[in-house]
């Protein structure tokens, strides 16, 4: 089994900043991509932001230029960085990581964005 914390979430004023981890433990023998997905009330499930092993990064169309995405492959920690937040950003942030082809996920945490 793979267990996958986040922390980081919290309440902020649009504009401003906010940085997600998410580190994983286990039975991991090799974590090939891992991700960030958000969840709006009432709204599906997106990706935000996903990083390949070796450092190949994917972004949503609405985050792109605001948010990076890091990871220590040493740590088997995936980071979301945050910037200039828009009150659209609000939603629970899920990270995800594909484990030898299975996909293992976090509890969540709440990013919230005020105007």
């Amino acid at each position: 089994q793979v267990q996958l914390v986040e922390s980081g979430g919290g309440l902020v004023q649009a504009g401003g900043s906010l940085t997600l981890s998410c580190a994983a433990s286990g039975s991991i023998f090799r974590i090939n991509t891992m991700g960030w997905y958000r969840q709006a009330p009432g709204k599906q499930r997106e990706l935000v932001a996903s990083i390949t092993r070796g450092g190949r990064e994917n972004y949503a169309d609405s985050v792109k230029g605001r948010f990076t995405i890091s990871r220590d492959n040493a740590k088997n920690t995936v980071y979301l960085q945050m910037n200039s937040l828009k009150p659209e950003d609000t939603a629970v942030y899920y990270c995800n990581a594909d484990v030898l082809g299975v996909n293992y996920w976090g509890q969540g945490t709440q990013v919230t964005v005020s105007s």
